[in-house]
């Protein structure tokens, strides 16, 4: 299960810490804890939040790109089936579905509450994930 610290779960929805705080403490996000005892929230609780919310993401790649149209979000839904696959990312207020392999969803390791940032050029959409020694985890 994919886990943020709530200062990456504040960058992602682009708030401060203490808002996610807040957020935490309401009940809007459940809490956890990491195995060395810190709050975090789930991946797939954000995701569920940010699901239909305007929450505009900034881009964790650090990748220059020549693309565009890159659209960076939380993985909200994914259905695999043999070998394709359907990924969802809320990005904003934007519902962006990719079709890939179900090998490329392994290889980039999403799951629910992932951060990713959809690429689209003309008709194909490809999702990047950032490093995870680039986001700070």
């Amino acid at each position: 299960m994919t886990t943020l610290r709530i200062r990456d779960a504040a960058r992602y929805l682009g708030v401060s810490d203490d808002t996610v705080r807040r957020l935490v403490e309401s009940g809007a996000l459940p809490r956890a804890e990491d195995a060395a005892g810190r709050t975090v929230v789930a991946g797939s609780d954000l995701a569920a939040y940010v699901r239909g919310r305007d929450a505009g993401l900034d881009d964790p790649s650090g990748v220059r790109s020549s693309a565009r149209n890159r659209f960076v979000g939380i993985v909200t839904d994914l259905v695999v089936d043999g070998l394709v696959a359907q990924v969802e990312l809320q990005a904003g207020s934007n519902r962006v579905v990719s079709l890939m392999t179900a090998e490329a969803v392994r290889d980039l390791g999403l799951e629910v509450g992932s951060v990713a940032v959809a690429s689209v050029k003309a008709t194909m959409v490809t999702v990047e994930v950032p490093d995870v020694a680039e986001a700070g985890r």
